[in-house]
């Protein structure tokens, strides 16, 4: 059953190609014809697959219905069937393709000699020394000699699609025509240079951002028609593939994006369409999707995206413009006469790709004209700008120059109500400054008999202890004087007694006497207690020395002189003189490594310890119950620093509380215990050393303070 479908199919389409006869085109000297349904024969080739010799054998060539071929999305390529007679002079014919995106113009016929040699002529760049070079690559010089007749085979294959339109002219005619373009399009990319220069020169001027995105417009625009009219491949590249696939469309998307943003800025739109903005984005999405069809490979396709979204972008610009217009917004009035001039062109120029106009020399070239009216338009407008920038600042001068002259006034008159009132003013803050001094006096009388209070109520609890510690080597001293006093008595009569025997040798019995006392008073005995003793005596004195040692470090703690120290002797120090005042269940941790001399003020450095020691051993007494209760003294070496820890094992503190410490006056004894100054003047005697200290602490877990110290202090 197919077959015979087939069959049937095959007959009507040859019946109607052989009914429907086209007519001979034939060209005559000064005449330029378009290749019109009336002359041609179409074969589709959808797949882009077909060779020459598969199409001069190939049945199905039929007329048209509509004036030009046309492309589209499913048929990117087509064969032309047509016979052409040469009525001129010339032994060549040029046949050209107008404006437009063309992948492949290729011509194909028979030699008359040889009817199975087929001769093929392609639009490719020519060498560079060939003399038929007047334009671009959109035309081939077709070989046919005068009053001679040729059947032609046309292959035409073009990414964008829309109508083709096909001139074959006499060579004077061609070479006219191609002239002519050429100036109309030097003329247009001369008016692209001169708004692209001249607006770059007002951008820098004004640094309004309206004129930068002007020149990309200009600049995209030029490039886009420069492309479009076949100068790309004569002027950049020479494979036409990478100009049509890529070239081309990425010139129109930026051409979209940079009308788009010159819009936005020129119209304020961010300021007058507040509530709509956000739908201008979509503007931009449409290009957007262009371009990711191009990366992707579907260059058919976003050439149709880019052809609806330049439709679709310019109908919303005008109305846009149209809205702010009837608002009152004055530059809306310059860009709707130049973008309504622009957008009719552009519908003109999509309706002759579609075959809805005529194409024609005004229809091809009226995207140029009407560009560049638009240009002149906007730059105008632009100017205006300028003129609008100058006027406004001239009102803001006038109006700043009427409000300083006002504020002159108000400020004479408000002069002579405020020098009256500055001579009153004056003489109270003079009183009150003169009340402020002696407040200011009394403070620090009343901050310095604070510190002096508290030095004494530290020295007070120090002297108690020293008074203690010292108390117990003198008692040993002094219990051990009395027996050595009669030891060194008994030592002194044996002597005396040894000496009158002597003085007398001949009365035998005082040297017996003096024996005999000998062995009473033991003397092996008196010598090992007198030892002893005076072992005593020594270790008595060496301890109220090594305190009074400890103690001379404390006897200037206002001093200002930079000394160099061992801090591990400062913590020994100061562990000495509170020996006493540690009660038997704490234990002293002290762990020293080994550390360089710093420069510091020693006795402020041995207060540091006194207060936060002491602190450490009331946070234990605090605790109501203890075990294994320590404060652990800690010192380290680092590169720039030497750290001093101090941890105890008392009864912390809350967050609260940590942040508080420093505070001068703040503290949580009982009131007559503390003044609250202790940690506040270690505070002030670490910021004295360019140093820190840091507080780890929770409550019922003890606190740990870390004294940073630089080494470099000079």
């Amino acid at each position: 059953m197919r077959k015979i479908f087939l069959i049937i199919y095959l007959i009507v389409q040859n019946t109607l190609l052989f009914a429907a006869q086209v007519d001979t085109l034939t060209i005559h000297e000064k005449e330029t014809k378009l290749l019109t349904h009336n002359y041609f024969f179409e074969l589709e080739d959808t797949a882009s697959r077909y060779k020459i010799n598969d199409v001069i054998s190939n049945p199905n060539f039929h007329p048209i219905s509509s004036s030009l071929p046309i492309l589209n999305y499913s048929k990117p390529t087509t064969w032309l069937k047509f016979i052409l007679k040469n009525k001129t002079t010339r032994a060549f014919v040029p046949i050209n393709i107008g404006p437009g995106v063309i992948d492949n113009f290729d011509i194909y016929y028979t030699d008359p000699e040889k009817s199975k040699h087929i001769i093929s002529l392609t639009s490719d760049i020519p060498s560079r020394d060939s003399k038929l070079i007047k334009q671009n690559n959109t035309f081939i010089n077709c070989i046919i000699f005068p009053d001679s007749i040729r059947t032609i085979y046309l292959r035409v294959k073009s990414s964008s699609p829309g109508v083709i339109p096909i001139q074959i002219s006499s060579a004077n005619e061609y070479f006219r025509s191609a002239d002519f373009n050429n100036i109309v399009a030097g003329g247009f990319m001369g008016i692209v240079l001169i708004m692209a220069f001249y607006n770059l020169m007002l951008y820098t001027i004004v640094r309004d951002l309206s004129y930068l995105y002007y020149v990309f417009y200009i600049i995209f625009l030029g490039l886009s028609q420069l492309f479009l009219r076949g100068y790309g491949i004569t002027f950049f590249l020479t494979k036409k593939a990478i100009l049509n696939n890529y070239f081309i469309p990425f010139t129109r998307i930026f051409f979209g994006y940079s009308v788009l943003l010159f819009t936005s800025e020129f119209l304020q739109l961010k300021q007058t369409l507040k509530s709509y903005f956000k739908f201008y984005y979509l503007l931009y999405a449409l290009y957007t999707a262009a371009f990711i069809a191009i990366i992707t490979g579907f260059v058919l396709f976003a050439y149709n995206i880019i052809t609806y979204s330049s439709v679709i972008t310019a109908v919303c610009l005008l109305f846009i413009g149209g809205i702010l217009y009837f608002r009152g917004f004055k530059p809306a009035k310059y860009f709707m006469i130049g973008w309504g001039i622009f957008l009719v062109s552009v519908l003109i120029a999509v309706a002759r790709s579609r075959g809805f106009i005529k194409h024609n020399d005004f229809t091809a070239n009226i995207v140029l004209y009407s560009a560049s009216v638009e240009l002149m338009l906007f730059s105008i407008a632009l100017a205006d700008k300028i003129r609008f920038y100058r006027k406004q600042t001239i009102e803001m001068q006038q109006l700043s120059l009427t409000i300083a002259r006002e504020n002159e006034r108000l400020i004479t008159e408000q002069n002579i109500l405020l020098e009256s009132e500055v001579n009153a003013r004056t003489n109270q803050l003079i009183k009150t400054n003169q009340n402020l001094s002696a407040t200011i006096e009394d403070l620090q009388s009343t901050h310095t008999k604070l510190l002096e209070t508290e030095k004494m109520a530290s020295l007070g609890q120090l002297t108690a202890g020293i008074a203690h510690e010292i108390n117990n080597p003198i008692n040993f001293v002094s219990s051990n004087v009395k027996p050595l006093r009669l030891d060194f008595l008994e030592i002194f009569s044996l002597l005396d007694k040894y000496k009158e025997a002597g003085e007398k040798p001949d009365k035998k019995e005082l040297l017996d006497l003096a024996n005999q006392y000998k062995e009473n008073i033991d003397v092996d005995f008196l010598k090992s207690e007198i030892m002893s003793l005076l072992d005593g005596i020594e270790t008595g004195a060496h301890r109220t020395t090594e305190i009074i040692q400890s103690l001379r470090t404390f006897s200037r703690t206002d001093e200002k002189i930079l000394k160099l120290t061992d801090i591990n002797k400062s913590v020994l120090s100061t562990l000495i003189l509170l020996r006493s005042s540690i009660p038997y269940n704490i234990e002293i941790k002290p762990v020293l490594s080994k550390l360089p001399l710093l420069n510091c003020y020693p006795s402020k450095i041995n207060q540091i310890m006194m207060n936060l020691i002491n602190n450490g051993i009331q946070a234990i007494k605090a605790k109501e119950s203890q075990n294994n209760e320590c404060i652990s003294i800690t010192t380290f070496d680092s590169t720039e620093n030497i750290i001093i820890q101090i941890t105890d094992t008392g009864i912390g503190m809350n967050k609260e509380v940590k942040q508080k410490i420093f505070d001068p006056f703040f503290t949580t004894k009982e009131v007559g215990e503390g003044t609250g100054l202790g940690l506040s003047i270690v505070f002030g005697i670490i910021e004295d050393h360019r140093g820190k200290i840091e507080v780890q602490s929770e409550p019922g877990e003890g606190s740990t303070f870390t004294i940073i110290l630089p080494k470099d202090l000079e």
